[in-house]
């Protein structure tokens, strides 16, 4: 089940909504619990019990883990790590390394292991993510272990941003699972209403415009794809992915908020961003601060410790440090995306312009101004997500060669009206938080609208529900793109 069907827009939400706020809250968390296992299971029956089974061991695994002396809570510590990233490892990337493996045979002349492909587990990297930040907090004592093994199960499970985040810290959200009455007002339920709102238009009426379009422009041959033609898919998908993830971002924490709840924020005008650097301070927060907090600093910490000299071969070794905790970051968070090379090419691509900025890059683009140091960081992200979008490296670097050779094609694709009218509105969104007041605006908007502000904008989005449900009808749903990974 997705948010972006009528199913789950005019049965599935009304219903649970009239039930939630109809019951005493001391249910509440039951009856949430129960309705976000049956959202998964809708999508994923046959591994809602693997998830469920996988949420109780390691609830008593940590709750032991907390109450024990130091080595065994290692031990169990390492338990929890090896369960967790082993299901990660078996169900999203074991195709991938057999079919390494058969085409390494292959080279060598053998014949390919015979192997039944796994389906891949929905929200299966959220899932694993939000359980190891909750594994390290409680082992590095930021947190402490949750009493009720159906709070735990709350924290993993809850529909609202189960299958593609925000990833929530156990410390960002166990207070509300334990008590959020003073959140369970009118103002957050219409706030949240049309933050909803906001999401479902970015994914169906924008991105879905233009996903359309991409999917044809990038399915092009060499006779067709024009360097223009291939310009405008690169940007056209530049902008759908953000609003495609961007809309499910605001969906989730406009759904939680309805029910009381505050999840972290996910994004922040990332196009607006002057480099790579504060691109990723931007872009999918949750995940940036994850990699940050939890592979990153430890990773230079321990690197740290052995490099104690301030310069190996003439090079500082914070820059050292750096290279290299950077490098293994990004691998892992280009690898996280998705068991293909594409993903971790765009991972060392991000992770190399990182070290550029650290080294250099950063002053020249401060040197150069707003305006050309954010068309600059655009420029360089279209072309990363070129291969991100990109089913093959050979399709990449095709795509890519055909974008600067400056050739000529048949263009045998029509943009229609609507196509460039998206693709204008979403530049006008994409680029207008980088004025100072449109930020405070947004900020204002989100968190604290006002009592005028909030009557208008919960009319409006009424309207907004009626444009987008009509959409969905003429069209149809097209799946959110995180949903892979």
């Amino acid at each position: 089940m997705v948010f972006n069907s009528n199913l789950f827009l005019f049965y599935f939400l009304p219903f649970f909504l009239i039930l939630y706020y109809m019951i005493s809250r001391k249910y509440r968390n039951w009856l949430l619990l129960l309705v976000s296992l049956f959202f998964y299971a809708w999508g994923a029956p046959a591994f809602v019990f693997v998830v469920m089974a996988s949420v109780m061991v390691d609830f008593f695994v940590i709750r032991k883990m907390s109450a024990t002396e130091r080595k065994m809570g290692k031990a169990l510590f390492w338990l929890s790590v090896a369960m967790n990233l082993g299901l990660l490892l078996y169900f999203k990337y074991m195709n991938f390394f057999v079919d390494q493996m058969n085409i390494m045979l292959g080279w060598l002349g053998n014949k390919p292991a015979g192997w039944t492909r796994i389906l891949l587990p929905i929200g299966i990297s959220f899932i694993t993510f939000q359980k190891l930040a909750y594994t390290l907090d409680v082992y590095k004592k930021k947190h402490p272990a949750f009493e009720r093994i159906q709070d735990y199960a709350l924290y993993i499970f809850m529909f609202p941003q189960l299958l593609s985040g925000p990833i929530v810290r156990p410390g960002q959200i166990s207070g509300q699972i334990r008590d959020r009455s003073d959140q369970e007002t009118i103002n957050n339920r219409l706030t949240g209403f049309y933050r909803f709102m906001i999401g479902l238009s970015k994914k169906v009426i924008i991105a879905d415009t233009l996903g359309a379009s991409v999917n044809d422009i990038f399915a092009l041959s060499s006779a067709g794809l024009s360097t223009e033609m291939a310009w405008v898919g690169a940007v056209a998908y530049t902008f759908q992915i953000y609003f495609d993830f961007s809309g499910y971002s605001d969906m989730a924490i406009g759904l939680a908020r309805m029910l009381g709840f505050r999840l972290p924020e996910n994004f922040n005008s990332p196009y607006v961003s002057q480099s790579i650097t504060e691109f990723w301070r931007r872009w999918h927060m949750t995940l940036s601060f994850w990699f940050r907090d939890y592979v990153f600093l430890p990773l230079a910490y321990a690197l740290s410790r052995k490099l104690p000299k301030e310069r190996y071969a003439g090079i500082r070794t914070d820059y050292i440090l750096y290279l290299i905790a950077i490098t293994i970051t990004f691998l892992l968070c280009g690898f996280w995306h998705g068991a293909a090379w594409t993903f971790i090419i765009w991972g060392v691509y991000m992770g190399v312009f990182l070290i550029i900025d650290r080294l250099f890059l950063v002053r020249y683009l401060k040197k150069a101004g707003k305006i050309p140091s954010i068309f600059i960081t655009f420029l360089l992200l279209t072309i990363g997500w070129v291969i991100f979008r990109s089913q093959t490296l050979d399709d990449a670097w095709f795509f890519l060669r055909r974008m600067f050779l400056f050739r000529s094609g048949d263009n045998v694709i029509w943009l229609n009206p609507k196509f460039w009218t998206m693709l204008v509105i979403a530049f006008v969104f994409s680029f207008w938080g980088g004025w100072k007041k449109t930020e405070v605006w947004i900020d204002k908007l989100y968190l604290n609208p006002g009592k005028t502000n909030l009557i208008i904008f919960s009319l409006l989005s009424v309207i907004l529900l009626i444009l987008n449900a009509a959409t969905l009808t003429a069209s149809g749903f097209s799946p959110f793109i995180y949903f892979r990974f």
